[in-house]
C-alpha cells in the first residue's frame, strides 16, 4: 500500500495536476484584484489632490501652482502600475478559466462548456452526426482547445475524413512528445488576448497570394525624390535662400504623382489593415511554436521539430519578424489619419511610400501567410489530441495494421464520451484477427471460417447496442486522426466508415425517415461497391417497413456489404433478423446484450455476449412509465 501510495503521488493524476494549477490561479488573480482595488483608490484619491491643489493656488499665494506636478506625475506612475495589474487579471482569469475547463473535461461535467464545431456539421455526412462529431457533448467539444478558427478547422478535417497510414504515424509520434507539456498547452492558450474566431485564414491566405499591386517604373525612387526636393526647398525658403516658389513647383509636381498613383494606394491602404491586425493576433502564437525546441528519441525527425522548421527556414526571416514589419508599415501609414500629421506626411510622401512598402512585404512574404496558418492550426490540432491523451492516461495508440482487407480489433473497448469511471469496457473483433482466427466474446464458439466480417447484435431497449456501434466507431475516427482511443489495446486498418443511427425525415426536402435511411445505404453500400474499406455501423435496420420486407431487405443488404469484403456492426430488436447469420455461411454471428428484472426494476450490465438475447423489455419499460400494457 505504501508504494502504491507513493507512486501516486510521483505521478499525480490529471485532476490533481490541474486542481492545483487551478488554485494557482485563483490566488493570483484575486491578488491582482486586490491591487487593482487598491490602485483604482490610489489614483482616484491623486486626481482629489491635484484637484485641491489646484484650487488652493488659484485661490490663493500660499501655494505654487508647480506643486500641481507632483499629484499629475504620481497619478501617470499609478497609470503605468494599474495598466500592468490589469493585464496580470486578466491573464490569471484566462488561466481561471482554462483550468476551470480542463478540470470539467476530467471530472465529465465539459458538455456545453466547449466549442461545439457546429460550423462543420454537414448533415450528409456519412458519420458525423450519427457518431456525435460535432455538437453540445460531442467528441470535437471534448478533444478541441484550439484558439483558432484554423486549428478548429484542422481538428474538424481530421476527425471526417482518415488520414493515410504514414500521417497518422508522424501525428501519433507528435501527440506522444506533447502528452506530457502541460506547460506548453497552458502557455499556448493563454499568450496573447482572446483569438478564437477572430482570424480568417483564407481571406489571409487569398491576401497573400493575390496579384501584385504594380506602380509605374520608378514610382519609388520619384517618390523620394520628391519628398527630398520638398525638404529642401522648404528648408531653403525658411533660410531666406530662395522664394516659396520653387516648394510650391515641388508640391505641384507631388499632386500629379499622387494622382497617378491614388487608385494603387487605396487599395492597397483599403485592403491591408484587416490582414495586418490578424496576423498580428498569430503572432503571439507563432512566436510560443518558434522558441520551442522539441526533443524526441530522434531530434532531428522529430514530427514537431520539422513543424517548427517549417515556420523558419534558414533561408527567411522568423515569421514573427515579418509581422511585426507589416504591423509597423500599417500602423505608418495610418498616421496620416491624423489631419495634423497628414500636412506633414503629404510633402514627404509618406502615404505612398508605406504603401509601396507594405505592397513589397507583400509580394516578398505574402505567399507564405497561409504555410504560417496551417502551422499553428495543425499545432493546435496536435496539443488539443495530446491534452485528451494526458487527461485519459488509460487511453492507448492503435496499431495501425496494413493488411489487405478491412480489420477492426479492440480489447477493453469503451466509449469515449461516457466519463471512465462509468463506462463498461467490451472487446469487439471483426475481419481476420492479428492471429488469423476469428474472435468472439468470451465463450463464444468459434465459426469455421477465419474472418467474421459481421455481428448482428440483439438486446433490449436501453441495453447499449447503439452505444456499443458508436464506441466503435469513433474509436475508428480518432485512430485515423492520430489519437488514442479509449481501449486497453486495438489494431485495425484503415477503414471508411459509414453509419446509419440517427436518419430523420425531411419536411423541407419531402423526404421520410425509411427514405432518408434507405438513402443512407444505399451511400454505404457504395463505398463498398468502390472498392474501399469499409465499416458499416447499422442500428434497427430498415425499422420503417413490415417485417417481410424487413427482413428480405436486411439480409440482401448485409450480404451485398459482406460479399463485398466489407465488416461492422447491425443491431436488431427483430429476432428473426439474427437468422441472417445462417444464411453468411460463418462470415457473421450474433452477440447480445441484456437486462436483468430483479424486484420490478431492470438492470443493465452492458457486457456482450455470445448469443441472440433471449428476452425483450419494451413491455416493462412501458409500464415503468405508466402505460396501461
Amino acid at each position: 500500500m505504501q508504494t502504491s501510495t507513493s507512486s501516486s503521488s510521483a505521478r499525480p493524476t490529471p485532476r490533481d495536476e490541474y486542481r492545483v494549477r487551478l488554485e494557482r490561479y485563483q490566488r493570483e488573480r484575486a491578488t491582482a484584484e486586490r491591487r487593482y482595488r487598491q490602485l483604482g483608490n490610489a489614483r482616484l484619491l491623486t486626481g482629489v489632490a491635484a484637484v485641491a491643489m489646484a484650487a488652493c493656488s488659484l485661490g490663493g499665494e500660499w501655494i505654487s501652482v508647480w506643486w500641481m506636478l507632483l499629484p499629475v506625475a504620481v497619478f501617470i506612475g499609478l497609470a503605468r502600475v494599474h495598466s500592468g495589474v490589469e493585464q496580470a487579471r486578466s491573464a490569471a482569469a484566462r488561466g481561471v478559466a482554462y483550468y476551470e475547463r480542463a478540470l470539467a473535461r476530467v471530472e465529465n461535467r465539459w458538455a456545453g462548456s466547449g466549442a461545439s464545431g457546429d460550423a462543420f456539421r454537414n448533415p450528409e455526412h456519412l458519420y458525423a452526426d450519427d457518431l456525435d462529431l460535432f455538437g453540445r457533448g460531442s467528441l470535437f467539444e471534448l478533444l478541441c482547445t484550439a484558439r483558432t478558427y484554423t486549428g478548429e478547422r484542422t481538428l474538424a478535417e481530421w476527425l471526417l475524413a482518415p488520414a493515410g497510414r504514414e500521417d497518422v504515424l508522424v501525428r501519433q509520434r507528435a501527440v506522444a512528445e506533447l502528452r506530457p507539456r502541460i506547460d506548453l498547452r497552458e502557455e499556448m492558450a493563454l499568450v496573447g488576448e482572446d483569438i478564437r474566431a477572430a482570424v480568417d485564414d483564407r481571406k489571409l491566405a487569398a491576401w497573400g497570394q493575390r496579384p501584385p499591386i504594380r506602380f509605374f517604373r520608378g514610382a519609388r525612387a520619384l517618390a523620394i525624390v520628391l519628398a527630398i526636393g520638398a525638404v529642401t526647398t522648404l528648408g531653403a525658403y525658411f533660410a531666406g535662400a530662395v522664394s516659396a516658389r520653387p516648394f510650391l513647383y515641388v508640391v505641384l509636381a507631388e499632386a500629379i504623382f499622387a494622382f497617378a498613383i491614388r487608385i494603387q494606394i487605396r487599395e492597397i491602404a483599403a485592403s491591408a489593415n484587416l490582414p495586418a491586425r490578424e496576423l498580428g493576433l498569430l503572432a503571439s502564437l507563432l512566436e510560443r511554436l518558434e522558441r520551442e525546441a522539441f526533443s524526441s528519441p530522434a531530434a532531428s525527425s522529430s514530427p514537431l521539430e520539422t513543424l517548427r522548421r517549417r515556420l523558419n527556414p534558414d533561408s527567411a526571416a522568423r515569421p514573427t519578424a515579418q509581422i511585426r514589419r507589416l504591423e509597423r508599415l500599417v500602423e505608418r501609414l495610418d498616421w496620416t489619419r491624423n489631419q495634423m500629421f497628414r500636412l506633414i506626411a503629404a510633402p514627404l510622401q509618406w502615404t505612398a511610400l508605406c504603401a509601396m512598402s507594405i505592397e513589397d512585404w507583400r509580394e516578398h512574404s505574402g505567399a507564405h501567410i497561409a504555410d504560417w496558418v496551417a502551422a499553428v492550426g495543425e499545432f493546435e490540432a496536435l496539443l488539443a489530441l495530446a491534452g485528451f491523451a494526458f487527461e485519459r492516461p488509460g487511453a492507448s495508440f492503435p496499431e495501425l495494421a496494413d493488411d489487405a482487407g478491412p480489420s477492426f480489433e479492440a480489447t477493453g473497448l469503451v466509449h469515449v464520451l461516457i466519463a471512465p469511471e462509468e463506462a463498461v469496457a467490451n472487446d469487439v473483433h471483426l475481419g481476420v484477427s492479428s492471429t488469423g482466427a476469428a474472435r468472439l466474446p468470451s465463450g463464444a464458439v468459434q465459426p469455421p471460417s477465419g474472418a467474421v466480417q459481421l455481428w448482428i447484435v440483439s438486446g433490449s431497449n436501453m441495453s447499449g447496442k447503439s452505444t456499443l456501434l458508436r464506441a466503435v466507431g469513433l474509436a475508428t475516427v480518432m485512430a485515423w486522426a492520430g489519437a488514442p482511443v479509449t481501449a486497453q489495446r486495438a489494431r485495425l486498418s484503415r477503414l471508411e466508415v459509414g453509419a446509419s443511427l440517427r436518419n430523420v425525415d425531411s419536411l423541407a426536402d419531402h423526404r421520410s425517415r425509411f427514405y432518408a435511411e434507405i438513402t443512407r445505404l444505399r451511400r454505404i453500400l457504395d463505398l463498398a461497391r468502390d472498392g474501399k474499406p469499409t465499416l458499416f455501423l447499422l442500428d434497427e435496420l430498415l425499422s420503417g417497413t413490415n417485417s417481410q420486407d424487413r427482413r428480405l431487405g436486411a439480409s440482401a443488404l448485409l450480404r451485398g456489404l459482406v460479399d463485398r469484403g466489407a465488416i461492422g456492426l447491425a443491431t436488431t430488436h427483430d429476432l428473426a433478423l439474427a437468422a441472417i447469420v445462417d444464411e453468411l455461411a460463418g462470415r457473421a454471428a450474433n452477440v447480445h446484450l441484456e437486462d436483468q428484472l430483479v424486484d420490478g426494476q431492470m438492470h443493465f450490465d452492458y457486457h456482450l455476449r455470445p448469443g441472440v438475447v433471449e428476452r425483450g423489455n419494451a413491455l416493462e419499460l412501458m409500464r415503468a412509465v405508466g402505460l396501461d400494457v
